[in-house]
């Protein structure tokens, strides 16, 4: 079963490219959550492929999202919502990845 699952997410990774998200038609003033590129410690586990799956599903939402939208409104509230999913999966993804006794690095400049 877990072979079949990482094999899906890896046929469905490809596909984020194709369904990119409009960062051009971010509206101004919207601050773009940080996605992460690479695993916490470069460690490539069930974990991150379940917070990949889950960015993956924020795009297509938020891609709909926007194709469904009427005005300036629905498409501040698809980017919000879209916002929103991305900081929970990765709370979600460092969550599970300290059970596991990884951390994630952190650096402080200044006081």
């Amino acid at each position: 079963m877990k072979k079949w699952t990482i094999f899906a997410v890896g046929l469905a990774l490809p596909v984020s490219v194709a369904a990119a998200v409009p960062y051009g038609a971010m509206p101004p003033g919207f601050e773009r959550p940080e996605i992460r590129t690479a695993p916490i410690a470069g460690v490539v586990n069930q974990q991150w492929y379940n917070y990949k799956a889950d960015i993956l599903e924020a795009e297509k939402e938020l891609t709909s999202d926007l194709r469904h939208a009427t005005d300036r409104e629905d498409r501040w509230d698809a980017w919000d919502e879209w916002g929103n999913e991305i900081v929970d999966a990765d709370k979600d993804y460092v969550k599970a990845m300290r059970k596991k006794g990884y951390r994630s690095g952190r650096v402080t400049v200044g006081g």
